[in-house]
């Protein structure tokens, strides 16, 4: 789905800050555990990594961007939790109140409604037995589809062209796995597109490579 996390190639956001090399990785306590808190919600909601993308890329404008980038892996695992039925829905506002001294009613814990998931194997690496549909230095096309799930392929890349740099291994589709519709692997492409065919002749001649997966590409006529 084309949601808030789908930013790459818009303006309007400011200048990108590289890290600094003595920057710490949290550099506040809670955010530390803010991410252990995520890793864990997707373990007790039985999702995978692909669903937990899905669930912050359906997250509104306000629970994405204003609350920072740990503050949305909160409100992701708050909204993997209670989709789940690992937690009520104001179950954690009402844990919250009581903390500030308040006096709330916790609802009772629903039934679960984990999706059963099991992955076939290890990591998201996959064997598949037919051969590669593209071949290194072959011109392809990014399709030109709007996906109403959840999709790796970028906005600012659809209908347009480049060219194939390297084969990588089969690897789980996050299409299908983000939504338990099975693991449906494919040949992931290093595909290199030119600056200037993604943002007009205006723009800094420049390659850009991005990991694409083998339904996302066509053959160019």
């Amino acid at each position: 789905m084309d949601g808030i996390a789908d930013m790459g190639g818009t303006e309007g956001w400011g200048p990108t800050h590289p890290p600094r090399a003595d920057e710490p990785v949290f550099p506040e306590p809670w955010q530390g555990r803010a991410l252990a808190l995520t890793v864990l919600s997707i373990r007790l909601a039985g999702l995978n990594v692909d669903a937990f993308r899905h669930a912050m890329e359906r997250l509104d404008r306000t629970a994405y961007l204003a609350d920072g980038y740990f503050g949305r892996w909160l409100n992701t695992a708050e909204l993997m939790l209670t989709e789940s039925a690992v937690l009520a829905p104001s179950a954690i506002h009402a844990r919250v109140r009581n903390l500030r001294g308040e006096q709330a009613e916790e609802p009772p814990i629903p039934e679960p409604a984990e999706p059963g998931y099991a992955p076939t194997a290890e990591g998201s690496l996959r064997t598949v037995d037919a051969a590669p549909a593209f071949a290194v230095g072959e011109r392809v096309r990014a399709k030109n589809m709007s996906p109403t799930g959840h999709t790796r392929l970028p906005r600012y890349v659809r209908g347009h062209t480049g060219v194939v740099a390297l084969i990588q291994p089969a690897s789980v589709l996050p299409d299908t796995n983000a939504h338990f519709q099975g693991e449906n692997p494919q040949y992931v492409y290093s595909v290199r597109f030119d600056s200037r065919e993604l943002w007009g002749t205006d723009a800094e001649p420049f390659a850009l490579t991005i990991e694409m997966f083998e339904s996302y590409l066509e053959r160019t006529a």
